[in-house]
């Protein structure tokens, strides 16, 4: 009968660590691509801003008309920065979160490794014992059968 493995509970635990991390990695890059998504949105109203900024500014704009131009695509600009500085740490996040996946992968798989051993062992024992078993039946039976063999004489 093989034993149940000691370290089962360790074993499961770093699994649903593992998941946990791998869900979590999800999620960041997640977060970073909504990110990124937002940046280039921002990047393309400046440019399409810009562009209506310079076909206002052709045919003549008030100075005051000007001046919301240039605050609009200033504020933007301000927008962007952020946003940049938001995808800096959503990719120092994404980073965080493959580390942590690869060091519970590591640890599942140690654990792994520790029950495979265990259940090889488990079954080399097994197979041991069951052959000793099979031994001992046919040694009987060969003692049997020379005792019938000296009464039959």
């Amino acid at each position: 009968m093989i034993k149940p493995f000691s370290l089962q509970p360790l074993v499961h635990l770093a699994q649903q660590k593992n998941d946990a991390a791998t869900r979590k990695l999800g999620q960041l890059n997640q977060q970073h691509q909504s990110a990124q998504e937002k940046l280039d949105a921002l990047q393309q109203y400046r440019r399409d801003y810009q562009l209506k900024f310079q076909e206002a500014a052709k045919t003549g704009m008030a100075p005051d008309d000007m001046k919301n131009f240039q605050d609009f695509i200033g504020r933007l600009d301000q927008a962007i920065q952020q946003q940049k500085s938001v995808i800096e740490k959503a990719q120092a996040g994404v980073q965080n979160g493959r580390s942590e996946l690869m060091d519970t992968t590591r640890r599942m798989k140690s654990f792994d490794t520790l029950a495979q051993r265990h259940a090889e062992a488990e079954k080399k024992q097994e197979a041991k014992s069951e052959q000793r078993s099979q031994d001992e039946h046919t040694g009987r039976f060969a003692a049997y059968r020379a005792a019938e063999k000296d009464s039959n004489d």
